[in-house]
């Protein structure tokens, strides 16, 4: 039976605090990870994502709460003792030893008899694409290739949980797309839960099963990544994860009729030079052309809808640039289906995950 199916969560969090003299860096934070997943920690700088990846790990002690791993109390239990492994941002290579001895080390800890160890050690290296490079150093090896030493490292002793502390920040960016795939294809493959920590908002909806956002040391939200992105719980959410143009007062009721705020994501306006004709269900506005910026497969406009107020309008560039093309200080005009309206929760109510009844039903 897989850690998917045996229903046991793979992580529970109940109500941990922890603080750093009187600073609250995680306040009453309850959480749930499924067996198997690969679960994402997402925040600012400051948020709490790398504390709470510290607390599971046992390299930080939780000031209250308690904090289970498989069903089992691992509160008090130091490092060594629970059993998840750590990638870091940095690495943490050995520089005086092989690829192959690296990735061996724990192996070697643990007393694993030397022909059994190269042997694992080759089929770790091979998982890892990595097969012929056992006896260089690090110092030899590229940005990706020492992720991949750091991913062998953490996964040869076969841990329930690897916890990921921000691994692709270094790598360039053509680089860390193509980790992106084969991290999530690797896990994947070897059905073992992932936290992953990360800041990069894009990063984390390309990866995750679930993602965890942190707001001030609390979580805002929980939810699949289309959850997140479609169905923001607060405004923090809908602009930190992607962008939004956020309609409040005097402008949302000459839109709608009612001074309900709500957002609206920029690809889901159409813009145009020429007055439209307006479908039933659909908004209209007219604008003035502040900015243009050319970003290859999108050009982002900002638009001046009134004295105050400039929204982004995205549009991908299927046809090309415009002919003839948009100038700014040109007035525009914008077109978009109320459907596309996301209404937000009175502030103040808070946001609570729901309880999860069936581990099948995870996106």
């Amino acid at each position: 039976m897989s850690d998917r199916d045996n229903g046991i969560p793979a992580i529970e969090l109940h109500t941990v605090s922890h603080y750093f003299g009187s600073v609250k860096a995680l306040d009453q934070v309850s959480l749930r990870v499924e067996g198997g997943e690969f679960f994402t920690l997402l925040g600012p700088s400051g948020s709490g994502k790398t504390t709470c990846l510290r607390l599971i790990a046992g390299f930080e002690r939780l000031t209250t709460g308690s904090i289970k791993l498989y069903g089992q109390e691992v509160s008090a239990l130091p490092p060594y003792a629970r059993d998840v492994n750590t990638v870091f941002q940095d690495y943490a290579l050995f520089p005086h030893m092989t690829v192959a001895e690296n990735v061996g080390y724990g192996l070697m800890i643990k007393g694993i008899p030397q022909v059994e160890r190269r042997a694992r050690v080759q089929l770790m290296l091979e998982l890892i694409q990595l097969p012929d490079l056992g006896e260089r150093r690090p110092a030899q090896l590229s940005g990706g290739q020492r992720q991949r030493v750091a991913l062998a490292r953490a996964l040869i002793n076969q841990p329930r949980v690897l916890l990921l502390d921000e691994p692709l920040a270094a790598l360039d960016l053509k680089l860390r797309q193509q980790m992106q795939s084969e991290l999530k294809s690797l896990q994947q493959k070897l059905g073992i839960t992932f936290i992953f920590v990360t800041h990069d908002q894009e990063e984390a909806l390309t990866m995750s099963d679930r993602i965890a956002v942190f707001e001030g040391g609390k979580i805002a939200q929980v939810g699949s990544p289309s959850q997140i992105y479609d169905h923001p719980a607060t405004l923090f959410v809908a602009n930190f994860i992607g962008v939004t143009n956020h309609i409040a007062g005097s402008l949302a009721q000459q839109l709608t009729g009612s001074p309900q705020p709500f957002c609206l994501r920029p690809e889901k306006i159409r813009l145009a030079i020429e007055e439209p004709s307006i479908p039933d269900g659909w908004c209209h506005r007219c604008g003035i052309l502040v900015d243009i910026v050319y970003l290859g497969v999108y050009t982002r406009y900002q638009v001046l809808v009134d004295e105050q107020t400039a929204w982004q309008v995205v549009q991908q560039n299927s046809e090309g640039i415009p002919h003839p093309p948009l100038q700014r200080g040109q007035t525009v005009h914008l077109l978009w289906s109320s459907q596309h309206h996301h209404y937000l929760p009175d502030v103040g109510d808070p946001w609570i995950e729901p309880p999860i009844k069936d581990p099948e039903s995870i996106p």
